[in-house]
């Protein structure tokens, strides 16, 4: 996967000639994905065909664009890839509800409504918009770990409800 060949890039520097600015060791973090279906609210899980998604792995601060840059060129040479679609985004994610799904990316919907329950019973809404999306970070494997023994965390972006005399 293009977004690992570049992490590894990064975090392989320290041992070639290019130094990083502010460079530290790091542990490459799991993959994230953001989630969302064009006209709909958070997840029609009936209409899987219809996702959109962003695939991304978390990145330190001393990135830059000037080191993502640096990296597609030094992995480019080395994999015969094109890292031409890799951007650096910077997320602030704000008030978010999460928990942890084990299981079947199928069974979803069933943590997916206990996160809702939640929600409602602590007085919030959801808010998703094109800057807060379903996001799911893959603690697991996919290809290595049975279904059953799947674990991620699922994160849903929330925001306080308005008082009704507000």
């Amino acid at each position: 996967m293009i977004l690992y060949s570049l992490a590894y890039t990064i975090k392989m520097s320290k041992k070639g000639s290019h130094q990083i600015k502010d460079y530290f060791d790091f542990v490459v973090p799991p993959l994230e994905g953001f989630w969302w279906q064009d006209g709909v609210k958070g997840i029609d899980y009936a209409h899987k065909e219809r996702f959109n998604f962003i695939s991304c792995v978390r990145m330190p601060e001393f990135v830059t664009d000037e080191v993502l840059a640096w990296a597609k060129k030094e992995a480019a040479i080395k994999k015969g890839l094109d890292f031409s679609p890799v951007k650096l985004l910077v997320l602030t994610e704000g008030k978010c509800v999460q928990i942890m799904h084990h299981g079947s990316y199928d069974d979803e919907p069933a943590t997916i409504a206990k996160m809702h329950q939640f929600i409602a019973k602590n007085d919030l809404g959801l808010d998703f918009s094109d800057q807060r999306r379903h996001h799911e970070i893959y603690l697991s494997n996919s290809q290595r770990t049975k279904l059953e023994n799947l674990k991620m965390i699922i994160r849903l972006p929330v925001k306080e409800k308005k008082m009704k005399n507000d």
